[in-house]
């Protein structure tokens, strides 16, 4: 069971860090594909659904690491 605790939590981490860095206070989403803004407006669409993943992907590793210390 500890081994797929393990593997569990580097999956979610690689995940994690991968919605971190689409995420780019500021410039939006759209400078991901090469766009510029000079301005920070509301999260809206996918910016929204990619801030409630890392939200749910920090919390599951935060989980995940409280479960392979106590086991």
């Amino acid at each position: 069971m500890k081994e797929y605790l393990i593997f569990a939590q580097i999956i979610v981490s690689i995940v994690l860090v991968i919605l971190i860095l689409l995420q780019q206070r500021g410039s939006s989403l759209g400078s991901v594909f090469g766009g510029t803004g000079e301005f920070y407006t509301a999260r809206r669409g996918m910016e929204k659904k990619i801030l409630w993943a890392t939200t749910i992907f920090g919390i599951l590793f935060v989980t995940l690491a409280l479960l392979n210390l106590l086991i």
